[in-house]
């Protein structure tokens, strides 16, 4: 029974290892109304066709049910609202802290959990139905990651809010060195226990020893990668030729503008449109977090990048 809190369920993701990923959405109407004086933008979505979606991808250990108001900011919008938490949080079974949760880096949730993911909502909204990602932090991250490999369905844009690389260089002379420092201090530690203990130290959550190890190796190195994987990351975002909306956040230490342009400029190609929300125009306070429970206007800006950049619905012949 769904709580009156929590968002309706969509459908669950079962993966062949038994991993369970529950999916909670909220519905948009389909696309209503007359064209515009003009006629409409060449790739609007047409009148009476599916609305757009957005498939929130939370930060890293940042359960799913933290977004539920910015979903529903979302869904006030006019779109249809999706959101799930990455392996080994918060809804999803099992969790990180169970002995049957077995190890796991990027390359599993790139390249295994987000294609099953975006598979499922299609199939549940419809393949015509336009389908963006939305990422915060290190799901923005993997999400740019997952959108450039083309593994699965695919999807029609991605959107970065808070979100950045944690190339220690990004960060500045000042700060860059601690950070450093602390990512490999992180995945020493989590080699070390063979987890990351986060919630004992205030960081990240509880996480797989292969998450921060890849983590903190595209901290090190600036490069995207995973152990294990054939796929070139680096070369699939240099090709990359999708919409992208960068939004960075004011008060954001955690991902500063810099970090930012490190990620979108890994991806050359991408149509890329950037936007600064401002505690002004969110009227309350932001930082990497806060801006999730101020996200109106913020919504609002994410359903018109979305309406402009959801391809065109074929014609009939």
């Amino acid at each position: 029974m769904t709580k009156p809190d929590e968002l309706p369920p969509l459908t669950t993701v079962e993966l062949p290892d038994g991993t369970r990923l529950p999916l909670r959405a909220l519905r948009a109407e389909p696309v209503d109304g007359a064209p515009a004086p003009g006629g409409p933008a060449p790739d609007a979505p047409t009148p009476g066709g599916p609305a757009p979606a957005v498939l929130i991808l939370p930060a890293m250990g940042t359960p799913a049910r933290f977004y539920r108001a910015f979903a529903r900011e979302l869904h006030a919008a006019g779109l249809t609202a999706v959101t799930v938490d990455l392996r080994g949080q918060g809804e999803a079974t099992p969790h990180i802290t169970d002995p049957r949760c077995r190890d796991h880096g990027y390359r599993t949730l790139v390249e295994q959990d987000f294609p099953a993911v975006v598979e499922a909502v299609r199939k549940e909204l419809g393949a015509d139905a336009p389908l963006f990602l939305l990422g915060h932090s290190l799901g923005g991250q993997l999400a740019l990651v997952h959108a450039a490999l083309g593994i699965g369905p695919g999807v029609d844009g991605v959107a970065l809010v808070a979100c950045g690389s944690v190339w220690f260089r990004a960060y500045g002379w000042r700060r860059g060195p601690r950070l450093l420092l602390g990512e490999a201090a992180i995945a020493g530690l989590a080699t070390l226990l063979g987890r990351w203990p986060g919630k004992r130290f205030g960081f990240g959550g509880d996480q797989a020893k292969g998450v921060m190890r890849d983590w903190a190796r595209q901290g090190r190195t600036g490069r995207y990668g995973a152990k294990g994987s054939a796929l070139d990351y680096e070369a699939a975002l240099a090709a990359l030729d999708l919409p992208v909306l960068a939004v960075s956040v004011e008060h954001d230490r955690l991902a500063p503008p810099g970090a930012l342009a490190h990620l979108v400029g890994k991806a050359p190609h991408a149509r890329v449109t950037r936007h600064r929300y401002t505690s002004e125009e969110a009227g309350g306070r932001l930082d990497h977090f806060a801006w999730a429970r101020s996200g109106g206007a913020l919504a609002r800006r994410v359903a018109d990048w979305a309406g402009a950049a959801a391809p065109a619905a074929p014609t009939a012949p």
